[in-house]
């Protein structure tokens, strides 16, 4: 059940998880676009598509799930990312395994309120933005905040793994 003042098409997961960690976050609603990735997201919300951060599911070389953090102008280098980790290699996972990690659909995967704890790895260029646009949990909704507020709550190890363009 929503709070008083809150839309219900705004709670998920992901903010409930804010929200009682006390977290300062603001909520952005857009038309998805399937297939539109954060291109359309940055579009639609005027923002610059580096600041507007994609959740990714990888596995490593054990099968264990985590969560990549990167610029949505940016792509992974699996190299760098396994290198990073001290991982023979990584892979992003399917659809339907990465719903299962988190409990998101993909195209609305967000690091917080995850089905179950997943190490976060995130892109350490993001710690630089003033302010990210990150999914907030469901298709079409992303929450901005600070990124020191993103490493408060989710302590995430932070690498260099953005692929050379």
């Amino acid at each position: 059940m929503p709070k008083p003042g809150r839309a219900a098409s705004t709670e998920t997961p992901a903010t409930t998880f804010l929200r009682a960690k006390g977290a300062a976050f603001e909520e952005h609603v857009y038309a998805y676009v399937e297939r539109g990735g954060t291109a359309a997201s940055s579009a639609a919300l005027g923002v610059d598509e580096h600041a507007v951060v994609k959740t990714l599911v990888f596995e490593d070389d054990e099968r264990a799930p985590f969560l990549v953090l990167m610029h949505g102008d940016r792509e992974v280098s699996l190299k760098a990312l396994a290198r990073a980790l001290g991982k023979k290699r990584v892979e992003p996972c399917a659809p339907d395994v990465a719903q299962r990690h988190t409990g998101y659909l993909v195209g609305g995967t967000s690091p917080f309120g995850t089905r179950k704890a997943l190490q976060v790895c995130c892109e350490r260029s993001i710690t630089a933005l003033p302010r990210l646009f990150i999914n907030g949990g469901k298709r079409g909704f992303l929450v901005s905040l600070t990124p020191a507020t993103l490493v408060e709550l989710l302590a995430p190890t932070l690498v260099d793994c953005a692929a050379e363009r």
